[in-house]
């Protein structure tokens, strides 16, 4: 029997241990000793190069000129080739290679069912909420602890709420190459439960030395979904339909910030800053159950290293062995490769110093807002706690509405470049949503900082927040989409070390919101913040657009 077998891309540190093919053909043939079917790699007879895509990842981007420039291919020859394996460097002919069973292995992730896509999609976007929550719900209550701890400095006080963000900024580099040795399920699950204990043990805090500490390992814990949300899309989402579950996973970052303080606020006026902690440790607690039950391993890797294994046990064959398996390696050699994968592919990836440096920015300037919330509300407008939280729901509705939009309009947009430029796809596809995103960021900031210097009708402000929290979402999820789409064996790294960068400025905004409102007021400091997020807006766009393959061709390592 013949059929196509997936194929990634090899490791570019393990080129030297493969042989280059022009054009191959797979079959199958039956073992007796074993008892079981082996492939088998023939060359053919026809020397002409052919290009195809994967079908274990069906991502990889294609190396042709601009996006500006149309394909010669017809979209038919184009997308017959997808469907085909790909033609990259392969091991020798191995009958003791453990691969999948066919294209259509229902074991492999991407042939997966549309609900359980949507069950695993769900799951990590839970897990991408809860943390993020607890990142800000102290935000009402940062006075209510600075009295009780003693804490009469500005920058400590904020700090109580940003130390959870440094946490977050550095745990992805541990974590995203973890899941990447050991799947995305346990590595997940396992930081989780660091999260859950520690955001439950920061209710029992009794000095702000426990509270910063606490914080700070909750946060390493928290930064888990951050980190291998992103893999598990690309594992089981092929890219010309992960718009939709990409969307729903990118907001989670935003909704969740914007919809804590609200909880927070009303906890903290009646009964104790404490139980901020304790109620959100209880709805991560309920979400690891759910996951424990019905979230299934999506990393290719870690599928087929499981049936190998139980392969080996059935056969006896302790020669089998994955396109994976790196047996001339140590586990410190494999462990040390991929820890350092995520800055190295900071370093040395310019589109991904390009989006980290952007999507930076425009998180930072969410958390700045969020900072400035309980001095606009509390003090200009003189709401109470409870009330002034609600305000927070301008971000959250301006959040949803992003999302409805770039969460339907995303792919349309994908889809129709794919036939206007007869190309089956490049991360550039991704790109035209971003400039309208980029442009509403200003106009929210210009319309709530002078609204607010004003003290215009309550509203108003909350209409700029809403369009500043759209314009966010929109920007961040096709950014989000690009890494993806670009980086898919090794997404979450990618990931991991674009939400560094993110994340860092999410820590070290709020720190200097109360100086910056103070020397410049809330009209000209949100206005200053504005004028850069225009030209971030329009000039990222525009330089992924027309450069972002050659961006990503600088430096091949890792790239898709």
């Amino acid at each position: 029997m013949s059929y196509s077998i997936a194929r990634q891309r090899p490791d570019p540190d393990d080129e030297e241990n493969f042989i280059s093919l022009p054009v191959i053909q797979f079959g199958t043939e039956y073992d007796p000793q074993y008892g079981i079917p082996y492939p088998v790699v023939r060359l053919s007879t026809d020397g002409s190069p052919q290009h195809h895509r994967s079908l274990s990842d069906g991502d990889h981007s294609s190396t042709d000129s601009d996006p500006e420039q149309p394909n010669d291919v017809s979209r038919g020859e184009e997308m017959a080739r997808t469907n085909a394996m790909e033609n990259h460097l392969l091991p020798s002919s191995d009958k003791h290679l453990v691969t999948w069973s066919g294209p259509d292995d229902p074991a492999n992730p991407l042939n997966w069912s549309r609900r359980k896509k949507w069950v695993s999609t769900l799951l990590v976007s839970c897990f991408t909420f809860i943390s993020p929550v607890s990142s800000t719900m102290v935000a009402p209550a940062l006075s209510t602890m600075a009295q009780e701890f003693g804490i009469r400095s500005e920058i400590e006080q904020y700090l109580l709420m940003s130390i959870f963000l440094l946490a977050y900024a550095l745990g992805p580099f541990v974590i995203g190459p973890l899941s990447e040795m050991y799947g995305r399920v346990a590595v997940l699950q396992s930081a989780n439960l660091l999260y859950l204990v520690f955001n439950t043990v920061c209710g029992f805090s009794r000095s702000r030395e426990q509270m910063l500490a606490f914080r700070f390992l909750s946060g390493l814990g928290g930064s888990a979904p951050q980190a291998i949300g992103g893999g598990v899309l690309s594992d089981c989402w092929r890219k010309e339909e992960r718009g939709a579950a990409t969307a729903l996973y990118s907001l989670m970052p935003f909704i969740g910030p914007a919809v804590g303080p609200i909880a927070g606020g009303y906890l903290t006026q009646y009964l104790s800053w404490r139980w901020i902690f304790w109620i959100v440790s209880m709805a991560d607690a309920l979400v690891q159950l759910c996951a424990f039950l019905f979230l299934s391993e999506t990393y290719a890797p870690k599928i087929l290293a499981v049936k190998k294994r139980k392969m080996q046990k059935v056969t006896g064959n302790q020669l089998l062995h994955t396109e994976y398996d790196s047996p001339d390696r140590s586990f410190g050699q494999v462990l040390c490769k991929n820890l350092i994968r995520p800055f190295r592919m900071l370093f040395t990836q310019p589109a991904i110093q390009a989006l980290s440096l952007y999507r930076g920015y425009q998180y930072g300037l969410m958390y700045l807002v969020l900072a400035s919330f309980p001095m606009v509300w509390e003090g200009v407008y003189s709401q109470e706690k409870g009330v002034a939280s609600l305000n927070y729901l301008s971000l959250g509705v301006g959040f949803v509405i992003g999302l409805q939009f770039c969460g339907r309009v995303i792919d349309i947009v994908y889809i129709r470049l794919q036939k206007r430029y007869n190309h089956s796809g490049r991360p550039e596809f991704r790109i035209p949503l971003m400039l309208p995103g980029g442009l509403l960021v200003p106009v929210g900031l210009f319309l709530y900082g002078w609204s607010a210097e004003y003290k215009t009708h309550w509203i108003i402000p909350n209409i700029g927040a809403g369009i500043f929290a759209i314009g966010l979402i929109i920007s961040f999820q096709c950014a989000q989409t690009y890494v993806v789409d670009a980086y898919t064996r090794y997404a979450a790294s990618a990931s991991g070390a674009a939400a560094f960068v993110r994340t860092l400025a999410g820590f070290a905004f709020p720190l200097f919101a109360e100086s910056l409102y103070r020397r410049l007021g809330l009209g000209w400091g949100n206005s200053l913040l504005a004028f850069v997020s225009l030209g971030l807006g329009v000039v990222a766009p525009l330089l992924l657009w027309y450069h972002g393959e050659w961006l990503r061709a600088k430096s091949p390592y890792c790239a898709g």
